[in-house]
């Protein structure tokens, strides 16, 4: 098995769409006006819109929002990347800030809601890993 994509569900697709391709430094490829992705050399955010889920189930037409997940992208910078965010978002949940395991982290909320964490590692073990 290998993970491939995440796929957030949103009301609103245009504006989730940008603020990614603006934080990530990515361009999305549309396939129709409900459904984009932005891929990376290792998984895809795939956005579609609420009316996607229609086509999964009658009853399937909601986005429960991502109150329990946090979206991970590795970035060569941190501290740099913090610059970028605070020109397109103000809802900063934690600065850069040096975790017990390693990674230098910054999380912060689309605006959706979902929580989004950029980090670089620092320590010799993360870096590592990441390697």
């Amino acid at each position: 098995m290998k993970l491939t994509s995440l796929r957030m569900i949103t009301k609103d697709i245009k504006p989730i769409v940008e603020f990614y391709e603006n934080a990530a430094g990515l361009t999305a490829q549309w396939y129709t006006e409900d459904f984009a992705e932005l891929s990376t050399s290792t998984i895809t955010l795939a956005i579609g819109s609420t009316r996607t889920m229609k086509l999964f189930g009658e009853h399937l037409t909601e986005s429960a929002g991502g109150k329990n997940t946090i979206i991970e992208f590795l970035v060569p910078d941190v501290d740099e990347a913090y610059e970028n965010i605070k020109s397109i978002t103000q809802d900063i949940i934690q600065e850069p800030t040096t975790m017990p395991w390693g990674n230098r982290s910054l999380l912060f909320r689309d605006p959706d809601g979902n929580m989004v964490n950029f980090f670089t590692p620092v320590s010799a073990e993360a870096v590592k890993k990441f390697s």
